[in-house]
């Protein structure tokens, strides 16, 4: 199997580490097979906006086929800091506020359907960061993570539910790895109870979940055994009827992300390229 589409991909204008510019998208995606794709930049508050507004004028300037789209991650936050940071006085707040607020806070994401039109975003990538201001104790990331999942795959303008079940930050070992908590040790410490409900709001709102290659399926700072667990976890949710999406998460110059490893781990867990959704090229009827 080759994957052929890739619907998460960051350029030079996210405010992290990415660093492809935007012109060089189209060649990168033809020499590996990529036929449907779009760039994703970063939004997680409105201070994020100049990067995407940049993004959109770089995307242009490419003169873009029908089947090169513009996008947007989002990052689930808290109304508590939309809230906050629109009162002012916090400096350089790149990734929003990620402490200080209750644990009871709402989540949400900080766009609305007129500045997506505005924009011309055609399709949301929305994912979990980060937990929202819970103790970072195993049970409470789970429930956190499950309540931001399931607030992603109902929110109505949310396309693409990101990496499930990804995590960095917190319990990093001295040699770089997650070999524990929260879920590393043993995956199957979510309860199905939790993938059960995700994929009946999944399929009732008609949301996507992502296949993420760099977040999850080949990420070198997981234990070895998390991808076979991950790839268990998924064919479970193709069986209750959910929809996929492929996303590389680029964020390196060069598009070097792993698609063929990942096509042979998906083979082999019954997923063909057929399986995974794809934006029609624009202009299709």
């Amino acid at each position: 199997m080759n994957l052929t589409s890739d619907w998460h991909i960051h350029s030079e204008h996210s405010c992290d580490s990415a660093c492809m510019p935007v012109a060089d998208l189209p060649g990168h995606t033809a020499r590996r097979g990529i036929l449907d794709y779009g760039v994703t930049d970063h939004l997680h508050t409105p201070f994020n906006w100049p990067d995407v507004k940049a993004s959109r004028l770089s995307y242009l300037a490419t003169h873009p086929s029908p089947h090169f789209h513009f996008g947007i991650e989002m990052s689930c936050v808290s109304q508590w800091e939309l809230d906050e940071l629109a009162r002012g006085g916090h400096a350089n707040p790149v990734y929003g506020l990620r402490e200080g607020g209750p644990v009871s806070a709402a989540p949400a994401l900080a766009i609305t359907a007129e500045e997506l039109r505005a924009l011309g975003i055609e399709y949301v990538v929305a994912g979990v960061h980060w937990p929202l201001y819970v103790p970072l104790e195993r049970q409470a990331v789970i429930r956190d993570y499950h309540r931001q999942l399931m607030f992603l795959a109902t929110h109505p303008l949310v396309t693409i539910v990101a990496h499930p079940w990804w995590w960095m930050g917190h319990w990093k070992d001295a040699a770089g790895k997650y070999s524990t908590e929260p879920w590393f040790d043993d995956f199957r410490v979510i309860p199905a109870s939790l993938h059960d409900e995700l994929a009946a709001a999944l399929r009732e709102h008609g949301t996507v979940l992502e296949v993420n290659i760099w977040a999850t399926l080949k990420n070198h700072e997981y234990p070895p055994h998390f991808a076979g667990q991950y790839l268990e976890y998924l064919a479970g949710l193709k069986e209750r009827g959910v929809k996929f999406s492929i996303g590389s998460d680029t964020h390196d110059r060069n598009y070097t992300a792993d698609f063929e490893d990942a096509a042979r781990l998906l083979e082999k867990a019954g997923f063909k390229d057929s399986d995974f959704w794809r934006l029609p090229p624009r202009g299709a009827v």
